[in-house]
């Protein structure tokens, strides 16, 4: 800094909206903005989440009309999770395999529906088909099997490619899974398919609402901690993104958001690499909480959110209120 107060202030350059807006550094725009949805079986169905106020599960159709929407909004990329009847979930999660499922009808539906006008992210883990409500194949003792796991996500990435999803998006942390997955890919001739790894995901408190949305959380017994990260650890964090980009993710993810944006630019300022933050049901939940409560601003507190994973380096973000955004910011 070459000059100081009263040769400069600081202050001139936010003395009004024309200036402000010139001279801001961090732009959000729509083109930032995955919206995550929950696909759930039926007809004409609308299923509200209570736990998440203003989402609801969406049966196919519903699910290909959001997509239109997200198109006509701006926003690039959705992401599907599927609320699996209890019926079809086993503890081998066979249904993922199934290329009739819930999340591989609605990936046909969208495409059907914008042809390739939007991307579609799909979730690669098992939590949603097990009858146990963890992400993988489970011994007798209840861990969480590691390589058997990989074996299963690899048929259930294929699956999902050969429905026509964009980005394979593995949530479950398992080891050396992205570069199984990126070998079949590659040996069925699945090229451009890209991977968005959830490379550093925290065992949260903040992911209540998702497990009601996906139907596990009643169902799931004991915690993640055995395969999801330790909340205090960073240079963990750095060594899983490392291992990922390493075994051909194209992209990487910080989960959650607002908790790790510490992770999000020690990754970005590593790495220099495509990196996204989930926006997490329970953040989602607690900005709504505060609005209910005549606490905060909707508007306000998402923009300036969402600012905020931009600003500490992300390329884009996945968010509940991705809809709501870019109507604000299309405005």
């Amino acid at each position: 800094m070459t000059a100081a107060y009263p040769a400069l202030r600081l202050r001139r350059t936010r003395a009004s909206a024309w200036s402000r807006s010139l001279h801001r550094e961090i732009a959000l725009s729509p083109a930032d903005l995955i919206w995550p949805l929950f696909v759930t079986s039926g007809s004409g169905v609308e299923e509200p989440i209570a736990s998440l106020p203003g989402v609801s599960r969406w049966c196919t159709a519903g699910i290909a009309a959001r997509a239109r929407e997200a198109a006509a909004l701006g926003i690039p990329c959705v992401a599907l999770f599927p609320n699996t009847p209890p019926g079809l979930r086993d503890p081998l999660g066979r249904e993922a395999l199934n290329p009739d499922n819930l999340m591989c009808r609605a990936v046909r539906a969208i495409r059907d529906a914008v042809g390739g006008d939007i991307g579609i992210l799909t979730d690669v883990a098992l939590d949603p088909y097990t009858s146990h409500g963890q992400d993988g194949l489970i011994d007798d003792a209840g861990y969480v099997l590691n390589d058997a796991t990989s074996e299963v996500l690899v048929g259930q990435s294929l699956n999902q490619a050969a429905a026509g999803a964009d980005i394979i998006a593995p949530s479950d942390m398992m080891d050396g899974r992205i570069g199984a997955i990126r070998s079949a890919l590659e040996g069925a001739d699945y090229h451009n398919v890209q991977i968005m790894s959830y490379a550093a995901k925290y065992a949260s408190a903040f992911y209540g609402p998702f497990r009601d949305a996906v139907g596990s959380s009643g169902l799931l017994k004991g915690d993640k901690k055995t395969y999801q990260m330790d909340p205090g650890n960073a240079e963990e964090a750095l060594r899983e993104v490392a291992l990922d980009l390493a075994e051909g993710a194209d992209s990487v993810m910080v989960k959650p958001g607002l908790p790790y944006l510490d992770i999000v630019v020690r990754v970005k300022q590593r790495f220099e690499v495509p990196v996204f933050a989930y926006q997490v049901s329970g953040e989602y939940a607690m900005i709504e909480a505060a609005v209910a409560a005549g606490a905060a601003d909707r508007d306000a507190m998402v923009l300036e959110t969402l600012t905020s994973f931009k600003r500490a380096g992300c390329s884009g973000v996945l968010t509940y209120h991705a809809a709501h955004a870019a109507r604000l910011l299309g405005a």
